[in-house]
């Protein structure tokens, strides 16, 4: 139960997937979680789920695209805990489902602002009050299209691939500074990101589950611990390092 206890964590894209089994655990192990979306309703209930298993969470509204919102949930943050040791980038989008040709520059530009400005955003409004703490550990969700690609969604292969990278700078940029700087690459998640995914790609849950060679799709939790192990102590010999939990799926 001790296991991020009295830290003070933000999670982004709280409200559902990942990023809400990433709030619980962090909460269940001891950490104050701000857990922030856009999604007012759901990102409240993963709150009111904490505060009621005895944990302390609170609720931020965020559109991690917008650096005033960034500015200003990381300042409101730090006011009401009064210190931040961990960021959790989770918050993204897939994008379209088309070929490099199809796209329109709306399109490309929308999947880049989430996945790739909000962890600069993000990341680059929490750094000063981790350099405060003297310490901190920043977890990036990057994906297994940060590692390899396949013929789909190229906003959404570009964004994570860029996040890995984006990692290992700050990584060592900040190391000298006792903070932290990590990327978790899931596989196919049960999530509702997947299932859009899915729909998109005309592919089946089984068809999804056989791309790993554990024959099965992830669930939340399973990223949820290994971004919990990198918050934690447990893991202050890892920079700039790639975590990945994909079923085997980069493995071929």
């Amino acid at each position: 139960m001790d296991r991020v206890k009295d830290k003070v964590v933000i999670v982004t894209g709280g409200a559902m997937g990942i990023g809400k089994s990433a709030c619980l655990l962090l909460a269940k192990e001891g950490a104050t979680v701000a857990v922030t979306d856009l999604n007012d309703k759901a990102g409240q209930e993963v709150v009111d789920l904490i505060v009621k298993g005895g944990g302390k969470a609170k609720f931020w509204d965020h559109n991690t695209a917008d650096e005033k919102d960034a500015e200003r949930v990381a300042r409101e943050v730090f006011e009401t805990f009064g210190k931040i040791d961990g960021l959790v980038n989770n918050a993204g989008i897939e994008g379209p489902n088309k070929p490099t040709h199809e796209l329109t520059e709306a399109e490309w530009d929308a999947v880049q602002a989430v996945n790739v400005k909000g962890v600069f955003f993000c990341t680059k409004h929490v750094i000063p009050y981790m350099l405060k703490n003297g310490s901190g550990s920043i977890v990036n969700l990057s994906s297994i299209y940060g590692l390899v690609s396949a013929p789909d969604i190229p906003p959404y292969h570009a964004s994570k691939g860029a996040v890995r990278l984006m990692t290992k700078t700050d990584a060592l940029i900040y190391a000298k500074d006792k903070i932290r700087v990590n990327s978790v690459h899931p596989g196919f998640i049960s999530t509702p990101m997947v299932d859009r995914f899915s729909k998109s790609a005309g592919a089946t849950r089984d068809d999804i589950a056989l791309l790993h060679p554990l024959g099965r799709v992830g669930q939340p939790d399973e990223i949820g611990y290994g971004i919990l192990f990198l918050i934690s102590d447990e893991s202050s010999f890892m920079t700039g390092s790639e975590v990945v939990i994909d079923g085997g799926y980069t493995a071929r």
